[in-house]
């Protein structure tokens, strides 16, 4: 997915990106010492931003104004990698997906982990409509994040298969 070239990305990120076509779905190399943390948010920005666009798509939500913001992680709710705010009304929504500089792992992995994070966020969205009529309980937002968790890890699996 990501050995594609994009237009919006720079061209340092081109030759990044050209120089690290390895892996089966994800061809992002991981980070090596001499890239820093402000290329590897931006080269997170471009990925995010382009994996919004693909998956808001694929799941009907391109009349949403819907953006994708880092956050670091002592913002986030603990044990928690990024979260979404929606306006229903106005159709706009924030998905804030954990910043690299608080991930403990390689570049393609975090990358991964974003888009599942865009996923999944978005597949809430989704249901918003639905689940904002309910009375909310702890119980039912477990629920709810068990199957939301099973659906984005079975849509990223369907794209991994379709780009083999």
């Amino acid at each position: 997915m990501l050995g594609r070239l994009y237009p919006q990305f720079s061209s340092l990120l081109v030759l990044l990106l050209l120089g690290s076509a390895v892996a089966a779905c994800y061809a992002q190399a991981p980070a090596s010492p001499d890239v820093s943390l402000r290329e590897t948010r931006q080269i997170a920005a471009g990925f995010t931003s382009e994996r919004l666009q693909v998956w808001q798509k694929r799941l009907n939500l391109t009349d949403w104004n819907i953006s994708v913001v880092m956050e670091r992680a002592a913002n986030l709710k603990p044990k928690t990698l990024g979260n979404i705010h929606w306006d229903l009304d106005r159709k706009t929504a924030i998905i804030r997906v954990l910043d690299p500089a608080d991930y403990k792992m390689q570049t393609k992995e975090m990358l991964q982990d974003m888009e599942f994070t865009i996923v999944h966020e978005l597949i809430h969205l989704n249901f918003a409509p639905v689940v904002s009529e309910f009375q909310r309980s702890e119980a039912n937002r477990r629920e709810e994040e068990h199957a939301v968790n099973h659906m984005a890890d079975a849509l990223l699996k369907l794209d991994c298969d379709k780009d083999r």
